[in-house]
């Protein structure tokens, strides 16, 4: 019987694969050692950036129940009734607004008497709680209260008896109680106010002294088709339409122009900046443009107008030529040079020069070579990216108008500087929210039609 044995290995063949396999094991280490790494500066980064911030303290002010009825209001609104002990006024009112009075209770209010001062208002809060007001004191009772409680006003202040739950916040300067989030009190000196809330926003469609006001939208077809006319002078469709478009609360007409304003502004400073950005990203690509200290010049230019963001470009333009729209595509339009100038250069210089070298052979002109050879390759990456910044700068268009160029921007802040039309405010962040997602749709449908 024959024996195999081993082949011998040679002492350089070891070492060689001794260090193969240092190799291997030291870049495996390498491969492990630098994501750990990396993760370990992130969260260092991190930790630090608490700290620095003082998020802690941050969380400890926070006020989140004033966010909360900051959301509420957005998606709410509230009925006041209010006694003013001083002026012996009660009045009944949507919003608390002097054009939105009430000249006959609704339902869920019961006044008892025609004098104010000695009249007996009952209100039901439509959750099982009830509110009475009668004289200078106001009676709650309800699901929680296990007797009464009974808060006055008085010339020095408030004074209460009976139940006080964890929801009425005691002061001998203001009482409050807010039993949920839809139903409050205030008694302060000299005043009763009683805040009941409804889902929705109130007089979206038409302003409260309207006569279209409350109508269903089956009544105001008929509406619209009927032969007796509202205002003699004005068909009754002209007329619902202009009473929708006017409404002073919501301002639709305003809001729409201005919504159009801001569409126009992103379009227009686009459009500049990519018909501007093109030639001179001719000028800045190195297989058309030899001159390396022109290049240099142009690149340059790119990054300082880029650089610079197009809000501080708008503050400047704001002081040089006041508020308008034209601050705003001036803006939008010296940004975005740079930004589209670089990405055209950089396409420009990465095209196939054989379509090019092959016109220059048949003896074309530059403009021709440029305009068969260099424009079809580069003209996938100048729409889309001009699309793309198109639905992009609507959105900076929002934010540039709120500094003063107009649009719908400026009606935001008009809206946030009340700090109570909150809904208002929520109707226009979904109105830029929509017109964000259409330019986005219609910048995709555009680049599929275009490339097929």
């Amino acid at each position: 019987m024959s024996t195999q044995t081993a082949p011998s290995m040679a002492p350089g063949d070891a070492a060689r694969i001794n260090a193969g396999q240092a190799d291997v094991i030291a870049s495996h280490r390498r491969g492990v050692l630098w994501p750990a790494g990396l993760l370990a500066m992130v969260c260092v980064y991190l930790i630090y950036a608490f700290i620095a911030f003082d998020v802690p303290g941050l969380i400890a002010k926070s006020r989140l129940d004033r966010g909360v009825l900051l959301g509420l209001d957005s998606v709410a609104y509230k009925v006041h009734i209010e006694k003013n002990l001083r002026r012996d006024q009660l009045e009944i009112a949507v919003e608390g607004e002097r054009a939105a009075v009430y000249e006959t209770p609704p339902d869920w209010v019961t006044i008892d008497g025609a004098d104010p001062m000695t009249s007996t208002v009952d209100i039901d809060m439509g959750s099982g709680y009830r509110f009475v007001i009668e004289g200078s004191s106001v009676t709650l009772t309800g699901p929680e209260l296990y007797e009464p409680l009974v808060i006055t006003s008085t010339a020095e202040g408030v004074e209460w008896t009976g139940a006080t739950p964890d929801w009425v916040l005691l002061d001998p300067r203001k009482v409050e109680a807010r039993p949920s989030l839809f139903e409050r009190v205030q008694v302060t000196s000299g005043r009763i106010l009683v805040f009941r809330y409804f889902w929705g926003w109130e007089d979206f469609w038409f302003e409260f002294r309207s006569p279209l006001n409350g109508l269903s939208a089956g009544a105001l077809w008929s509406l619209a088709w009927s032969d007796e006319r509202i205002e003699p002078e004005t068909s009754n469709a002209r007329f619902i339409f202009d009473e929708f478009w006017g409404n002073p609360g919501w301002q639709h007409g305003d809001v729409f122009k201005a919504l159009l304003e801001t569409i126009i502004m992103a379009f227009l400073g686009t459009v500049v900046a990519a018909f501007i950005g093109l030639p001179l990203a001719f000028l800045a690509a190195a297989n058309f443009n030899p001159d390396p200290v022109s290049r240099f010049a142009i690149r340059r230019v790119f990054d300082f107008v880029r650089g610079v963001d197009n809000l501080i470009w708008s503050l400047i333009f704001i002081r040089a030529f006041g508020l308008g729209p034209l601050t705003g595509v001036m803006a939008i339009a010296l940004t975005d040079i740079g930004t589209l100038g670089k990405l055209f250069s950089e396409a420009i210089e990465n095209i196939d020069n054989k379509q090019v070298e092959g016109m220059q052979s048949a003896g074309a002109p530059a403009v021709t070579r440029y305009r068969f050879g260099v424009i079809p390759q580069i003209l996938p990456v100048f729409i889309s990216q001009s699309l793309y910044y198109l639905e992009s700068n609507t959105r900076s268009a929002t934010v540039i108008g709120a500094l003063g160029a107009g649009g719908i921007g400026l009606k935001l802040v008009e809206t946030l500087r009340t700090g109570k039309d909150w809904e208002n405010t929520l109707y226009i962040v979904v109105l830029t929210v929509i017109v964000v997602v259409g330019m986005d749709m219609l910048s995709g449908w555009l680049r599929r039609r275009l490339s097929n």
